[in-house]
């Protein structure tokens, strides 16, 4: 270990410039340093102004809206039944409960509990945290229900009897791990679980996908396709739709190239040679449906002399490119403009749902395909148009988002969308699309839920506006404020810019109560790095090229000054994980633009992330350290690398949780340790459970929600 002071401008990557006992995640040294320093910010944030509410205040207000009983309870249907997991203040773990799918339509509360998380808890002395149930496609009265214990990614999986409410005994059994085991027949699942070291990734993820009978072990189950050692990790998945059930086994080598296989055939016969590789490009994503292979492309595919763009979405007919992938003829269902690209596809039984958005704004249109096989140079696809539900904001452009998802895709074409925008509660529609043409944009759409106003919009107006990074390139930004506001207030602005994500217009009315209502103003920045713009808006800020998603936040952050929206002491920024390592940048190559940094669960020390948790699998994105030439560029953009103690910096608030498997809290503790032994402001506080999350119920997420807000306002509200 070296001093903070002292460290060489090219140090080795793997070098570590904090103490190694920070790394050891459950050492009683790093326990004891966590301890003391979470206990110094709950006493630093206790106090309670006019300008900085205490986090007790904070924690009140958000428990309320976090736990409020009129939010809509989101379903599954299988059969006669939707199916719910809910928590609230009496059951902070979560009740997984059913009722009869057309009550719930009509608005029925009449629910029936199958498993109460938090009883099981207290049985079996584990913080247990849900992580998903999925009932049995051929016997609807078994599930496969997944816990992690304290909301890591590990988790287990068991099988249940829903109509006794009890675990079957000898039943399917996943024991914890990063893996995962799902239904293929009433009697095999597909099992993707890492069982010793030649079937574990570097990323800690499977390199197997096998088939599990009943009454197999783990151990004993069927390989049917086992990856290089070098992959990222294997999963499988059952495929069901009007052709019947198959599979898709997906190896991926990152998290941007893969090969995937189709299987096909009796489950109990299927043997290693039973899957097909999908002859796409590895860039791209693709999925079997119906008779059709979607390609969604993410880099440019040149075949049979024309170049399709990244981010287009191809169709073939499957056989067609299984036997002939050269010359089998494909269909163009979208191609991505300037401003529009596509967000998500949706399958129904008979439809495929685009989701595209247009400079961040939600649009839907319904793809119909022909009854027979694409024909060359298009095919008779069908393109039907289909309003976002909620109708228009006045007239003027309505900053909203939907979210498509299938209410039963094998049986129906219905659709559940969720409309949301910064002032817009969610809201769920029932959508029965129009499959005619003349009839575009009219299919019929029913309220089924509306999630209540909680925090006072009606003074609050959302506007989008576009900064000028530093190579010219023009960043949006969405703006929520309060009509009227005189003069810079204390403004927030949150970003992420990273692994394709795009950061939508959405209702959270935890900003709402705890900043907007109190006069702040919230920001959301759509750097590079993201995908609001399509592949190539991703892929112009990996690697080497990282530096742009920190321009472009930089580039929104001095617009809002410029503006006089804020001022450099009044403007705070937010991010978490990979959000986190932009904040790390912020505030070590840009301290004199801010007033305060809002650090959580971030990535920090880049020169040792491939070593830590799941970081080998986010090399695609940020690069090799271990390379040297890939380290010069790395290490421009390392913060714990970057920290001179020398310097002045703004207020900083680290948060991560000790329980996150995914990235490790080595990152917050390091920075933390420097920033602190240099005498510079710095606040810490790590969750002992939680996951990548940070919390593992709505109590800690309160908690470590309010602590984020009072140091804010403590910072930026005078």
């Amino acid at each position: 270990m070296t001093s903070p002071a002292s460290y060489t401008s090219l140090p080795d990557p793997l070098d570590s410039i904090t103490p190694a006992f920070l790394e050891e995640i459950l050492g009683d040294e790093a326990l004891s340093w966590v301890r003391e320093r979470n206990e110094r910010t709950e006493k630093t944030l206790a106090d309670h102004s006019d300008t900085a509410p205490s986090v007790h205040v904070l924690e009140e207000e958000i428990l309320s809206v976090l736990d409020n009983p009129q939010r809509i309870p989101m379903v599954t249907v299988r059969g006669e039944w939707a199916y719910n997991f809910w928590t609230d203040g009496d059951h902070p773990r979560g009740l997984w409960r059913r009722q009869n799918y057309q009550s719930y339509l009509d608005g029925s509360d009449d629910w029936h509990v199958l498993l109460d998380v938090d009883a099981l808890a207290r049985t079996e002395s584990r913080s247990w945290v849900w992580h998903g149930a999925a009932v049995c496609p051929q016997d609807p009265s078994r599930a496969l229900i997944t816990l992690s214990d304290g909301g890591s990614d590990a988790d287990e999986t068991r099988e249940f009897a829903i109509d006794s409410k009890t675990w079957v005994d000898d039943g399917f059994f996943r024991p914890e791990a990063k893996g995962s085991l799902s239904w293929l027949t009433r009697d095999i699942c597909w099992l993707s679980q890492p069982t010793s070291p030649d079937t574990t990734s570097p990323s800690g993820y499977p390199l197997r996908a096998c088939l599990l009978h009943r009454g197999q072990s783990v151990e004993d189950a069927n390989v049917i396709l086992q990856a290089d050692p070098s992959a990222m990790g294997v999963w499988a998945r059952a495929l069901r739709d009007a052709q019947g059930e198959r599979s898709i086994v997906e190896v991926m080598e990152d998290f941007y190239t893969s090969d995937r296989f189709l299987v096909e055939g009796e489950p109990g016969e299927l043997v290693p040679d039973s899957a097909r590789r999908i002859p796409v490009p590895r860039s791209a994503e693709a999925t079997v449906w119906n008779r059709w292979t979607l390609a969604w492309l993410r880099e440019d595919w040149s075949r049979q002399g024309q170049t399709h763009r990244a981010g287009s979405l191809l169709a073939f007919d499957t056989e067609e490119l299984l036997v002939s992938p050269d010359v089998a003829p494909s269909t163009t269902l979208f191609e991505p403009t300037a401003h529009e690209v596509l967000e998500d596809l949706t399958l129904t039984r008979d439809l495929v749902v685009l989701t595209t958005i247009r400079d961040v704004v939600s649009h839907l249109t319904v793809l119909v395909p022909p009854s027979s096989g694409a024909a060359e140079g298009g095919g008779a696809w069908k393109t039907v148009g289909l309003d976002v539900p909620g109708g228009t904001d006045g007239g003027a452009r309505r900053i909203a988002t939907a979210v498509v998802s299938p209410v039963d895709k094998q049986k129906s074409n219905d659709l559940w969308i969720v409309t949301t925008g910064y002032t817009e509660p969610s809201e769920l529609w029932l959508v029965h699309p129009s499959l005619d043409e003349d009839e575009s944009g009219r299919g019929s759409a029913t309220s089924v839920r509306q999630a209540p106003d909680l925090y006072d919009a009606s003074n609050v107006t959302v506007t989008q506006h576009f900064a000028v990074s530093k190579d010219g390139t023009r960043v949006p930004y969405f703006e929520v404020s309060s009509e009227g506001t005189s003069g810079p207030s204390p403004t927030l602005l949150y970003g992420y810019g990273g692994f394709d994500v795009s950061l939508l217009p959405a209702y959270n009315p935890t900003v709402g109560r705890a900043w907007l209502e109190r006069g702040g103003t919230y920001v959301v920045a759509n750097t590079r790095g993201g995908g609001e713009y399509g592949p190539g808006w991703h892929r112009s800020a990996l690697k080497e090229n990282r530096h742009r998603a920190y321009e472009d936040f930089v580039a929104v952050a001095r617009d809002l000054v410029g503006r006089g929206v804020t001022t450099r002491q009044q403007l705070g920024i937010q991010g978490g994980s990979n959000g986190g390592l932009l904040m790390g940048n912020m505030y070590t190559q840009y301290p004199d633009d801010f007033g305060a940094v809002l650090c959580q669960v971030p990535l920090l020390n880049m020169g040792r992330f491939h070593t830590m948790l799941a970081g080998h699998s986010w090399i695609a994105e940020y690069g090799n350290p271990e390379d040297p030439q890939q380290w010069q560029f790395i290490r421009t953009f390392s913060p714990v690398h970057l920290f001179d103690p020398e310097r002045s910096y703004p207020s900083l608030m680290l948060t991560t949780s000790t329980k996150d498997d995914r990235v490790h809290p080595g990152h917050a503790r390091s920075l933390g340790y420097l920033a602190e032994a240099a005498g510079k402001p710095v606040l810490y506080f790590e969750n002992i459970e939680g996951g990548h999350g940070g919390a593992a119920d709505n109590q800690q997420r309160a908690h470590n929600q309010a602590l984020g807000w009072a140091f804010l306002w403590r910072e930026l509200g005078v």
